[in-house]
């Protein structure tokens, strides 16, 4: 059994018009939301083996606050190939996952997130910003995810569920 956290990017600005999306901060909330995230991991004892995450600033800032208040120490790869990823290309891309890590933990962005939730759950569930979605994939390796895998949805945090 496999298990995938995917965590959409914490609440992003769009004060300076004149940044391209990619270079991005996060805002005020967002600087709130994800450390609340990290803890939560902590608290129910999910810190990922590997962190994956789109190059994009807001998720790179993401990944630092989550894993600073997870206690998280180890790897982080940045990849611009989750940025604008769609559900199939980050399906492609979970495939690629290192068999030595069981728990991965993969930071992006809408859509893609919601359409790879709804390719492995069969079902629709909305990502707000920092929502995580704990995903157990009864499979032994990621190579082998492919469409027609089934995973279970075990959990689903919204961060204002735990204000």
């Amino acid at each position: 059994m496999l298990t995938l956290l995917l965590l959409r990017h914490a609440k992003s600005s769009w004060k300076d018009s004149d940044l391209d999306d990619h270079d991005r901060p996060l805002n005020k909330r967002g600087k709130h939301d994800a450390p609340r995230m990290g803890q939560l991991i902590r608290d129910e004892q999910l810190q990922p083996d590997l962190i994956v995450c789109s190059s994009a600033k807001r998720t790179r800032r993401t990944a630092e606050l989550v894993a600073e208040s997870s206690g998280y120490r180890g790897e982080t790869r940045i990849t611009g190939d989750v940025y604008e990823a769609s559900g199939s290309q980050l399906l492609a891309l979970i495939q690629s996952f290192p068999e030595s890590a069981q728990r991965i933990m993969l930071i992006g962005h809408n859509p893609g997130l919601e359409e790879l939730l709804e390719r492995l759950t069969g079902e629709y569930r909305p990502l707000s910003t920092a929502a995580l979605a704990r995903l157990e994939i009864p499979s032994e390796k990621w190579s082998e995810i492919n469409a027609e895998t089934r995973a279970e949805l075990q959990h689903l945090w919204q961060p204002r569920e735990l204000e």
